[in-house]
């Protein structure tokens, strides 16, 4: 009876541990980031944009060049309803709100982001993206949002996903979604603005 227990044990961990990224679409849970002044901004607050939503270490060079791609994309598609969030999660738990705020408004202005950037924990982005705590994964951890809100596209859990780290892919995907729903574009949605302020 022992035995049988330890193996169902070790097959329900090993079915968790190897469930992998969920099924898309799915709707999007919301999620709340604070941006450098201390802001809590929304993701709901979107509904009606294709949103492109970074998950991100302000350290990571991979991270880095993503946000300037990202910068890019959203220069050429905000007037079409694009709108690009960048969440870093690269703190600790001892990490004050200015410390947070201050690494962030750094990582801003070092690498030229034109798009909202504030942060989140650990916890919520791998609740958000469905990670277990278990899982190894690279970042960026990317995720795209219809106009319906609901998650499109995501990064592999362990690998990332080249689809949404290359210009011309991601430009794809955003192109295709921008015309499947160009007339329900949300005037509730809060317009793009650049989050920092260099001293």
């Amino acid at each position: 009876m022992r035995k049988l227990a330890s193996a169902a044990l070790i097959l329900a961990s090993a079915a968790f541990l190897f469930a992998g990224t969920p099924t898309l679409p799915r709707k999007s849970p919301d999620l709340v980031i604070t941006d450098v002044s201390g802001k809590p901004v929304s993701l709901s607050a979107y509904k009606g944009k294709v949103v492109v939503l970074t998950f991100m270490y302000t350290t990571c060079p991979h991270c880095q060049r993503e946000a300037q791609m990202v910068t890019k994309l959203q220069k050429d598609y905000a007037a079409k309803g694009f709108q690009a969030l960048g969440a870093a999660f690269n703190f600790e738990d001892k990490d004050t709100a200015a410390t947070k705020s201050s690494t962030v408004q750094k990582f801003i202005s070092e690498f030229g982001v034109g798009y909202p950037v504030g942060y989140i924990s650990r916890e919520q982005a791998q609740g958000y993206l469905a990670i277990s705590v278990m899982d190894r994964y690279v970042v960026p951890q990317i995720a795209v949002l219809d106009r319906k809100g609901n998650i499109v596209k995501q990064s592999d859990s362990t690998m990332g996903s080249e689809e949404l780290q290359t210009e011309a892919s991601l430009r794809a995907v955003i192109e295709k979604l921008l015309k499947e729903g160009a007339a329900t574009t949300s005037s509730a949605a809060p317009a793009a603005k650049a989050v920092a302020k260099t001293n």
